[in-house]
């Protein structure tokens, strides 16, 4: 793998790194590191149909990284995978010293234990919308640690992984009616110190490796460093699921007196949207990688992920939305509503191109989500600047028509 360039920068805190770039075999890199991710810790982002002005054309992906944030609730951790984490966590603590709305920090050789500060509820408290999302959460915590990390000399170093749901209970004080399991995590983001990038339409693949020269917990000077060291992880074989105990969370007919019930709520005003939902199980004898692999084959997506995110918890996934993009001071989104499968030639195509643009359902369901998402906008964007630049508008796929 020969070097094809090396360049040093800084981050916002002054702690040094150095970028080394090689070139890759286009043809296997991404599906070799795909099958690493069976037993290694690690994401691979995907696209797989490129949409013009939308989709990108990337591949972007990692294995063995140094460090893994967890969050549950207002508690977070961050633990150092190997010997390289391990001396990158005296940089991450130094930087989250300083953070005023984390209450307890505790530092240990491999692990960071955090807990953020509840926010102090006050009778009658009046703040704008933006200033909610700037209240205590864990988000605090990944922006204090984004600030530190930040250059802007390199655009995919960085914290990569999956949000869970209940993240929403971090700004919204809502009933719950449900309580989760203790062991699962509403957060896993990891930090790599080697980045993956295959670039489709040129067809060439280049590996970014990372150096990093960090403070030690002694001293503020930056005296470490990771160089020398091996980009090492602890396996964990696949164990395939042979037999399940049940193939859904729902007894039959539970879920559609569910479906009844809210009817009812609706007609008196009581809700507004819900999306009541029920879990299917199935045996998966095939590693995630195949698994993986087969759904690109099947159904060919902008969005495409494969992450490894320990506890032998694996996370596939292929979709044409794009829920957010940021760029620069820019945010946009793109929802979807209305699905319709293609039709066997161009004609057919056409005709049920009318049938879903003619479909009120589909054309309410559009309405509201683009409402909702104009709404979540306005909460952070500056007043007047949110704008629907394009509604209902057709996009084709293989096998569907959104």
């Amino acid at each position: 793998m020969p070097t094809q360039s090396q360049h040093p920068f800084t981050t916002a805190t002054g702690m040094g790194i150095r970028r080394s770039t090689s070139v890759l075999d286009y043809r296997s890199a991404v599906a070799d590191l795909a099958d690493s991710l069976n037993t290694q810790h690690g994401v691979l982002l995907a696209s797989s149909f490129e949409y013009p002005g939308r989709y990108t054309r990337w591949d972007i992906g990692f294995i063995n990284p140094p460090l893994m944030l967890e969050a549950s609730g207002r508690r977070l951790t961050i633990t150092a995978l190997n010997t390289r984490g391990r001396i990158l966590l005296p940089e991450l603590h130094q930087a989250l010293s300083g953070c005023t709305e984390i209450d307890e920090l505790e530092a240990a050789s491999e692990i960071l234990r955090i807990r953020v500060t509840e926010p102090v509820a006050e009778l009658n408290e009046e703040f704008s919308e933006e200033m909610r999302s700037r209240r205590p959460t864990v988000f605090s915590v990944l922006r204090t640690l984004q600030r530190a990390l930040y250059t802007a000399e390199d655009a995919y170093l960085g914290f990569y992984g999956a949000f869970g749901y209940d993240l929403t209970f971090q700004f919204e004080d809502v009933t719950r009616f449900q309580q989760r399991a203790p062991e699962q995590r509403d957060l896993v983001l990891y930090f790599p110190d080697q980045i993956t990038v295959a670039d489709h339409r040129a067809e060439r693949t280049l590996c970014h490796s990372y150096e990093f020269n960090c403070r030690s917990w002694d001293s503020p000077r930056r005296t470490e460093t990771t160089g020398g060291f091996h980009r090492a992880g602890t396996n964990a074989d696949y164990a395939p699921a042979l037999t399940v105990a049940a193939d859904c969370d729902h007894e039959p007919g539970e879920f559609a007196a569910q479906v009844k019930r809210a009817q009812g709520y609706f007609r008196r005003g009581d809700l507004f949207e819900v999306v009541p939902g029920q879990t299917f199980f199935e045996p998966c004898k095939d590693s995630p990688a195949t698994v993986f692999k087969r759904l690109r084959e099947a159904n060919p997506a902008p969005y495409g992920a494969l992450m490894n995110l320990g506890r032998r918890e694996y996370l596939i996934a292929a979709s044409p939305e794009m829920f957010v993009r940021v760029e620069g001071r820019q945010i946009e989104t793109c929802p979807i509503s209305g699905t319709i499968e293609r039709g066997a030639d161009a004609i057919a195509d056409a005709e049920q191109i009318r049938t879903l643009l003619n479909s009120k359902k589909d054309e309410a369901e559009l309405s509201m989500c683009t409402d909702v998402d104009r709404n979540d906008k306005a909460r952070v964007c500056e007043p007047g600047s949110v704008q629907v630049v394009g509604r209902r508008q057709i996009e084709m796929y293989s096998r569907l028509i959104h």
